[in-house]
């Protein structure tokens, strides 16, 4: 019997025979379907209305409809940048609500609210949702994707890469790479697209930084670079994992990554256990971890999960990979807002020829803390220009914001950074570095709303690494380049890739009268 008369017989025990020949023609397929679309964008509307909904009967604010099944996704594509900035203005400070490709979603825009999303991080409450790519290109073992006991021990293993002394050997390694690629800039004459440039000088600063000494193969090195663009440009293709599609590519570099840093663990574990000085990131973590095992193997323990060379590989490839799209834009935002600001610019320089009578002296950890308006400027540009201006996090359970409110199951909670910056501090929409300044102590007193590197379980282990290299950078350019901003309609334009960088940054760069 076909399958037609199969719907027939079980339409005849419920009194409706012949519907099956009738749906089974052209014309009722097609008005079958449409029912059926009409029917689930009506019940759709129906749970979001009822999603929005608090137990007092209010209705969060945002649109009054959404387009069926793909919601914003449309718009947000076309302007993420505006769509986001919209979705803000439904509800400043508080909530708003919309639906992403069908996914009901609250936007935060409390810093309070936000910093108490930000504090939970487990498989019953709330974890990060990354880039539909994210799985396929950094793997399911990445630490973004941590929660629980383990996430907690990784972490407490990362203080011995950020003390003082580490901090100290990362800024020496940041004023040469900086100085280097001064230098090959300056080779090319005329007005250039900066981005692309930092882009490669800051990751050039992160291998050196935290894998330098091992990166010692020069045509690995240049594979080791070609992979990791290829991960970073996979963020940006279709989420298709095919045989030469951009996951693909992005897959395959983190492979080659990995296994060039698994490499580089054992040698760091050998170097370490022989009782050598560390050079980088990654020697000083594999001398906490001798030290774990042994104290774990003095305990009648087994060794922490971490202590595996590959998981190593696999969390310096985090670290690697984490540190490079916030921290490039920021640095684009860093010599765009200086040539904004001139009069900005030049406190930084009477600060900088104060400090460095000469412009060849190396910038120290030391110096560093003497950098009073600079890292004030360093400060404002984080929060002006928030380079991660949100972070999706996904409801595993109903999840109660409020007393009134409770998201879904399966929700997307965003807090929004942006939106954070700009409350309390006076004046928030202008760029103004004196608001840091010991006498206005505006991040004391709002100390609370800078959540530039979030907060809670996933806070950022490496601001202090992000500042230092943001303030190097800023204390070399001024020291070393004049660099005039080439203005164009879109220059005042913001685009979201999907960390924030102004429409354009072309500059014309030569050396500086005083270098």
């Amino acid at each position: 019997m076909n399958a037609t008369g199969l719907l027939n017989d079980g339409l005849a025990s419920l009194g409706m025979s012949g519907f099956g020949d009738n749906l089974a023609s052209g014309p009722a397929l097609v008005a079958a379907g449409g029912a059926l679309a009409l029917g689930y964008a009506l019940w759709e509307q129906m749970k979001f209305r009822w999603y929005r909904s608090d137990k007092n009967g209010n209705m969060l604010p945002g649109p009054a409809s959404v387009t069926p099944i793909i919601g914003g996704i449309v718009e947000m594509v076309k302007d993420p940048y505006g769509f986001w900035e919209r979705q803000r203005l439904y509800s400043f400070p508080g909530m708003s609500w919309n639906s992403i490709v069908g996914i009901f979603t609250v936007f935060v825009t409390d810093p309070a609210l936000s910093r108490y999303v930000f504090s939970h991080n487990s498989s019953d409450s709330l974890l990060l949702a990354l880039h539909p790519n994210a799985e396929w290109i950094l793997g399911k073992t990445n630490i973004a994707f941590m929660s629980g006991p383990e996430h907690k021990a990784l972490r407490k293993s990362f203080l011995a890469l950020f003390t003082r002394k580490a901090l100290g050997l990362y800024v020496l390694k940041q004023d040469d790479v900086i100085r280097k690629h001064f230098n090959e800039w300056m080779q090319t004459a005329g007005p250039r697209e900066i981005r692309p440039f930092i882009r490669d000088l800051n990751a050039y600063t992160s291998q050196e930084v935290f894998v330098g000494p091992y990166l010692d193969d020069p045509t690995e090195r240049e594979k080791f670079s070609d992979a990791y663009r290829a991960m970073t440009d996979g963020f940006l293709a279709f989420p298709l994992l095919l045989p030469g599609t951009g996951v693909w590519k992005g897959r395959q570099g983190r492979q080659f990554i990995v296994k060039t840093l698994t490499r580089a663990a054992a040698r760091s574990k050998v170097r370490m256990a022989a009782g050598q000085e560390p050079e980088c990131l990654l020697d000083f973590w594999t001398k906490q971890i001798l030290s774990d095992i042994k104290d774990a193997a003095d305990a009648g323990q087994e060794a922490p999960f971490y202590a595996d060379d590959k998981k190593i590989a696999e969390t310096v490839m985090d670290f690697l990979f984490a540190s490079q799209d916030a921290s490039t834009a920021s640095l684009v935002w860093t010599i765009t807002l200086m040539a904004e600001h001139p009069e900005v610019l030049a406190r930084v320089r009477d600060e900088q020829y104060r400090l460095r009578p000469n412009p060849e002296e190396k910038v120290t950890g030391d110096m560093l803390n003497e950098m009073h308006y600079t890292r004030q400027v360093v400060k404002e540009i984080l929060r002006f220009r928030p380079a991660a201006p949100m972070v999706p996090m996904r409801a595993k359970a109903p999840f109660k914001l409020t007393e009134t409110y409770t998201a879904p199951k399966g929700a997307l909670i965003v807090p929004s950074l942006v939106a954070a910056c700009k409350q309390g501090y006076s004046n928030p929409d202008s760029f103004d570095p004196d608001r840091f300044s010991p006498e206005r102590a505006e991040d004391i007193k709002y100390a609370s709303n800078f959540l530039v590197f979030g907060h809670g379980p996933h806070y950022c282990v490496g601001k202090e690494y992000a500042m230092n290299h943001l303030t190097v950078f800023l204390a070399l350019l001024a020291t070393s380049l004049d660099f005039p901003r080439i203005r164009s309609k879109v220059s005042d334009d913001i685009i979201y890739l999907p960390t924030l960088y102004p429409g354009d940054s072309i500059f014309d760069l030569s050396w500086s009268a005083k270098k």
